[in-house]
Order: C-alpha cells, then structure tokens, then sequence
C-alpha cells in the first residue's frame, strides 16, 4: 500500500497566518511606496528638521535685529527725558548701578578664553577603542562645568560664542549643536571670561566634573584649551530679560 502524504497531523496556527502576513506585508510596501513617492521617509523627516532650524535662526536673527534697534529708540527717548527731568535721572543712575552685575554693561579686563571641541574624525571613519561615538562629542555637561567654574572663580563676566550669559542664561544641547538664547552654534565651543586666571585654574582642578571631561579629553582627544589672555572682552546682555517661568523652593 502507498505511504500517505498526511502525516496525520493538524495544521499549525502559523500555517494558516503566513498568508495574512505576506498580504498584510505588501499592503504595508504599496502605501510606504506611495506615500515615499520614490523618496527616503526618514531623510526626509531630518529635512525638514535641519529646515525648521535654519528658518528659526533667521526669525531670531530679524528679532534681535529689531530689538537692538528699539533699544537704541528707548535708550534715545531716556537720555532726553533724563534732561528736562530729574526723577528720570535718577532713576537712569540707579539703574546703571544696577546693569553691571545684572550684565547689562560690556566688561573688559584680564581673563581666559576656553575652547571645547569634538574629537577629530579617523580618516577611515573608525573609532578609538571601546569608544563610542558619544564619547567623542562635547557635550552639554561639559560646557556647563566649565561655566560653573568660572562664576566659582569670581568671573565679572562670562560669555559663550560670543553671548553674554546672565541669571536667567541657560545653557542647552540639541545633539553635538549648543542651543543659547534662542541661537544655535556648532563646535568649537569658546567660553571667554574677565577672571582671575590662577583662580579659574584651581576650579578646574578641583571640579568633579571637569575631571570627567579630562578623562574623555586624555583618552580620545577632545579638545579643551584654557589660554590666558592680559585682555578679554565680555559684552553686555542684549536680549529680553522678562522672567517667563519661576520655581520657589
């Protein structure tokens, strides 16, 4: 007698939903093909990030531009009104008394300029051993420690690119990009200070978190310069200073 082919056996639930999810799976490439319309989806979503940041950048830069001129008008409209009226003079003195530790006033004077930068790329794109790419970036940490440390030392003034930082000042990443007051920069990060520089020198040594970031800087050579300089100019704050948000405790 023939062997039967049917073993008997009854079939298995994955026998009867392979053909569910082979159709399942080809309508799911038809509406990716379509809505791709021969386009990268994902690329095309980093688009339109890299996109949004461009354009936010420029409406800052038309803002601060605005600003710095209304500021100009109102410092104009003072300066009259402080002339035919003494309350209003005194109360521009008060308020000058008051600009320069709110930062408020350009400083200059002897101080340090700081530099942190990303690790340098291999040539054959390869990383240092049991490195990850994430330890080759500065990171948003890094540049925090190194501000603390210079107010730690009694910094009259601390600037990063170039931007005044005050109280309210806070300083962001957004991946290997440093986000500050509504601007964006890439690395080399500079951080420039009116200080004591044998005060910032033993802040450093004694701060944590630098340490931290020494130990990244030795092992895969990130960048972290601190040069002495007999003159450095910090500039005054420019930007809004209403208190949006406030925490008590």
């Amino acid at each position: 007698m023939p062997r039967s082919l049917w073993t008997g056996r009854r079939p298995s639930p994955w026998s009867a939903l392979v053909p569910v999810v082979a159709v399942a799976a080809g309508l799911l490439f038809a509406t990716s093909g379509r809505t791709a319309q021969g386009s990268d989806l994902r690329a095309g979503e980093i688009t339109q990030l890299s996109q949004l940041i461009e354009e936010r950048d420029a409406a800052v830069a038309r803002q601060e531009r605005q600003l710095a001129g209304l500021q100009g008008d109102v410092q104009s409209l003072t300066d009259e009104a402080a002339k035919r009226d003494s309350a209003v003079a005194t109360a521009r003195e008060l308020g000058a008394t008051g600009g320069f530790a709110a930062g408020l006033i350009p400083v200059t004077g002897a101080g340090v300029v700081i530099t942190l930068d990303d690790a340098p790329q291999r040539p054959d794109g390869s990383l240092p051993g049991g490195a990850r790419a994430d330890d080759l970036v500065i990171h948003q940490s890094d540049v925090q420690a190194v501000v603390n440390a210079l107010w730690a030392a009694g910094a009259d003034g601390v600037s990063v690119m170039d931007q005044r930082l005050i109280s309210t000042s806070a300083v962001r990443c957004v991946g290997n990009t440093l986000l500050l007051q509504g601007r964006t920069y890439s690395p080399p990060f500079v951080v420039s200070a009116v200080v004591d520089a044998a005060a910032v020198e033993a802040e450093l040594d004694g701060s944590p978190q630098v340490r931290v970031f020494q130990q990244a800087v030795d092992s895969y050579g990130l960048t972290f310069e601190v040069r002495e300089r007999p003159e450095v100019a910090v500039p005054a704050y420019d930007g809004g200073l209403t208190l949006q948000y406030a925490v008590a405790g």
